[in-house]
């Protein structure tokens, strides 16, 4: 597949999928009836299906979650001006929301109903300056392990040319969500 080709696949998941999540409920928090019951993998298939709020931050940054499988989690981000630090590049704060994003979200995808997450420990390599020259880029997530109290996965920050930006590790404590 050409260059010019993927990023116009990549362009129109991401309008099929953000005019769905325009349509659904937008940005915001899930009520817990809402998730009562329900595994990580059925929470944000459920999100992407705009059944449920997703994330204000993908709103606040200007990226979407593209998509999820058991142990993946796919978010696109389009790079703009409003992103950019004093040097004339994306943010590394940008770089890292959407690495962040996929990482926990794979790890989601991975929990049974009733148990939760939180990242313990995030690392970013940056390899490559953004610019908002690139159109698209897509941080595409993967658990490498989820036990019952740990969970690690990687990411990487990806071009449609394939050019790799950044790369990311996370390490997530695994532990029973408190009953409401």
């Amino acid at each position: 597949m050409t260059q010019s080709s993927l990023l116009e696949r990549w362009l129109a998941e991401e309008s099929e999928i953000a005019a769905r999540l325009d349509a659904g409920p937008g940005p915001g928090l899930a009520r817990p009836e809402q998730l009562e019951g329900k595994s990580g993998l059925e929470t944000m298939q459920m999100m992407l299906a705009a059944e449920i709020p997703y994330a204000a931050i993908a709103k606040t940054l200007d990226f979407t979650i593209i998509e999820v499988a058991p142990g993946v989690a796919i978010f696109q981000g389009q790079p703009l001006p409003q992103h950019l630090n004093p040097l004339g590049t994306i943010h590394g704060g940008w770089v890292a929301t959407m690495l962040d994003s996929a990482l926990g979200c794979s790890v989601h995808t991975m929990m049974p109903p009733g148990r939760g997450y939180t990242t313990v420990e995030l690392s970013v390599n940056y390899v490559k300056g953004l610019t908002p020259r690139v159109p698209r880029v897509r941080a595409e997530g993967k658990v490498i392990h989820c036990g019952r109290q740990l969970a690690t996965a990687e990411a990487r920050l990806v071009g449609p040319d394939g050019t790799l930006y950044a790369h990311a590790t996370t390490t997530c404590l695994v532990f029973e969500m408190p009953k409401r």
